[in-house]
């Protein structure tokens, strides 16, 4: 039954966390009601498995060093709390291991974009697929006036990552 309850969270987790991601790259926000829920999926996961207080304990680390980041300008606001929401998916011992995911998938996101941004500038693309060409040209019209990466993505693919291969 545990079992059947954890693969129901871990499920449910995912869909979470592509729906926060697609909503950053829409909006470049992540809903705080995402990130409860996220953090609420982690607790029921936790709870599941009979983790102890180890599990908050890192989650409370990865929000700490986040709002750092935060203050600081190299995170936005609502990354952070989807991170540590995010924390609260994985045994502790794991939160390194989706610390580095999630920075790999940042860095695959930001080389994305740096190809976005060479692709749309050539006059090569071929425009007969107009919501691709529009989704290209909004997300190049943003990273040419400092908007910031929906960074979102990368939390939720390395949490999936880690999550899926745990």
């Amino acid at each position: 039954m545990h079992a059947m309850i954890a693969d129901a969270a871990v499920f449910i987790a995912v869909l979470l966390l592509l729906v926060a991601a697609a909503g950053d790259v829409a909006t470049r926000m992540v809903s705080n009601k995402l990130s409860i829920l996220i953090a609420l999926d982690g607790i029921l996961l936790q709870s599941t498995a009979g983790a102890g207080l180890a599990p908050y304990g890192a989650a409370l680390a990865v929000f700490v060093a986040g709002a750092i980041c935060w203050r600081v300008g190299l995170m936005g606001g609502g990354d952070v709390k989807l991170l540590a929401a995010a924390a609260l998916l994985v045994p502790a011992p794991l939160v390194p291991g989706l610390i580095l995911s999630v920075a790999l998938a940042g860095g695959i996101l930001g080389l994305l974009y740096v190809g976005l941004r060479l692709l749309v500038g050539k006059p090569s693309v071929r425009r007969s697929r107009v919501l691709l060409w529009r989704l290209l040209r909004i997300e190049q019209y943003r990273i040419s006036r400092g908007f910031s990466l929906p960074y979102a993505s990368a939390i939720a693919a390395g949490a999936a990552f880690v999550l899926l291969e745990g």
